[in-house]
């Protein structure tokens, strides 16, 4: 069976991850963090124009996105007086400019537009993805002319566990009875439902009847 191209990429995607999560351990050791700093300088130095941090990356199999979190966290350590809190290393990885060294404010750049799996530039293209669906399925809802409430207007009602659309009326689907629809736009392979039913949909089941009663 032919599959989309956006499909093979939403399972790859999730199989790195995995992969990256299986050996993110190892690479946050200290002795390796001083290693790949140290590899870094001394690229740098040889020819700061060249791809070092990306090129590191790829020879360890680590993220690049993680990997210039990891070196410029460490650089920062080194030149500033107080230690990096999250919020200005997010700002600096979502904006290298910010960052207080031209070279390496070049060698993130180079490792966020490469990723494609982590960093700021792939989190907003699965922003925009996962709004676009949204889109396309309340226009697939108002042409169906069903009732429902989506994410605002439930969080104006209080609830804290918003699926994207509750049905006000549910209805039948070969078989099934639809109370709610939660959009992932992703690839849902059995460990992802798995999560997803732990941390999502087990409340969305517990909460769907009275959300339909008190609609």
């Amino acid at each position: 069976m032919c599959q989309s191209q956006a499909t093979l990429l939403s399972i790859f995607s999730q199989e790195y991850q995995k992969h990256i999560k299986r050996t993110h351990a190892k690479h946050h050791t200290s002795e390796a963090i001083e290693s790949y700093y140290q590899r870094y300088l001394n690229g740098v130095v040889k020819n700061g124009a060249a791809p070092v941090l990306l090129d590191l990356a790829n020879e360890v199999d680590y993220a690049p996105s993680l990997m210039a979190r990891l070196i410029l966290e460490r650089f920062l350590q080194e030149h500033e007086e107080t230690p990096p809190s999250k919020s200005v290393i997010n700002s600096m990885l979502r904006d290298p400019s910010q960052i207080p060294d031209g070279v390496l404010a070049n060698q993130v750049y180079q490792c966020i537009v490469n990723d494609c799996c982590y960093g700021p530039l792939v989190d907003c293209i699965k922003h925009a993805i996962g709004h676009e669906h949204e889109v396309l399925l309340r226009d697939m809802l108002l042409e169906k002319n069903l009732s429902f409430l989506d994410e605002d207007q439930l969080r104006a009602k209080g609830y804290d566990k918003t699926p994207d659309f509750i049905l006000q009326v549910p209805v039948a689907v070969e078989g099934h009875i639809i109370h709610w629809i939660e959009s992932k736009a992703s690839f849902g392979d059995e460990c992802s439902h798995h999560a997803y039913l732990h941390d999502q949909f087990w409340s969305y089941w517990n909460r769907c009847h009275p959300l339909a009663q008190r609609s």
